[in-house]
């Protein structure tokens, strides 16, 4: 089934992983951590590519787990920075053999050592789209940045190439990771007045020890507020004050974005099942009430 088909009668909650970092060895364990998942209801999980747009055929794997096995729409990362036509043949011919109907189409983050020939083929996440859309049928999602893309000069720089992403068939987006819901109201409201009417479902992820916080914002270059910053800083050699605060921080976050009307939640808990059940342990009651 195509997720937005599912957007447009409910709010959607759904979680974000990888497949496994070791190949078929750890296999068999993502697929027990995603069948804890499935217990918790998620109306779609997606499966990232890993660093680099690495590890495809585990994202096809996970993804086809997930669709066929647990029941679950799956979401399959694809990746066309470090990709050639026939790898996101290769990929898309995987997909449709395995039923997967949605993919989110990305670019990918640069490598430190990027060079032209690392986007040679796909030099925008448009391009992939236009590729996918010329041979292939399905549901395409996009990405965006609450605080703006790294390689864009403004946020309204990138809300073009958001727009963009639209017209290329985008059906919904799903938000870069954040810690300041202003940022993200910011980029609806903006969005809006350029015309872009998909869903924009919030990324949230909750910082659950201080190694997370610099890869966070290695990748992501999210800002986070003084206040949580502070009181992270805090409690960074407690750990287990340090998870309640993250976890308790995401919650607020959810609970003010649900207020506001967020069309959905999505979950980075990235494999991490604890996560994603204490979280949803302090959201029982709001999860049977807005989904």
């Amino acid at each position: 089934m195509r997720i937005n088909e599912i957007l447009k009668n409910k709010r959607t909650l759904s979680f974000e992983t990888f497949p496994p970092k070791k190949g078929y060895d750890d296999l068999d364990k993502t697929k027990a951590v995603l069948a804890e998942l499935k217990k918790l209801n998620p109306d779609f999980i997606s499966v990232t590519y890993g660093a680099m747009g690495s590890n495809s055929k585990g994202n096809v794997d996970i993804a086809s787990f997930l669709k066929n096995e647990l029941n679950i729409e799956a979401l399959a990362h694809l990746t066309g920075g470090p990709s050639s036509y026939e790898d996101v043949d290769n990929v898309c011919k995987q997909l449709k053999e395995n039923n997967i109907d949605n993919i989110l189409t990305l670019r990918g983050d640069k490598p430190i050592d990027y060079s032209a020939e690392y986007c040679k083929t796909f030099k925008h996440a448009t391009d992939l789209m236009d590729y996918i859309n010329s041979k292939y049928d399905f549901n395409l999602v996009g990405a965006c940045y609450p605080e703006g893309h790294n390689e864009s000069d403004s946020l309204y720089e990138d809300l073009k190439y958001m727009k963009l992403k639209e017209e290329k068939g985008a059906t919904f987006f799903i938000t870069q990771v954040f810690f300041d819901n202003e940022y993200y109201y910011r980029l609806v409201n903006e969005a809006r007045k350029i015309g872009i009417k998909s869903p924009i479902i919030p990324g949230i992820m909750p910082l659950t020890s201080p190694k997370s916080i610099s890869k966070t914002k290695i990748l992501c270059g999210s800002t986070i507020p003084l206040n949580y910053r502070n009181m992270l800083e805090f409690y960074k050699d407690k750990p287990k004050s340090f998870k309640e605060l993250g976890y308790n921080y995401a919650v607020y976050q959810i609970m003010d974005l649900l207020a506001k009307g967020a069309p959905g939640i999505h979950l980075y808990v990235m494999n991490n099942v604890e996560t994603a059940k204490e979280v949803f342990k302090r959201l029982e009651n709001v999860i049977d009430e807005y989904f």
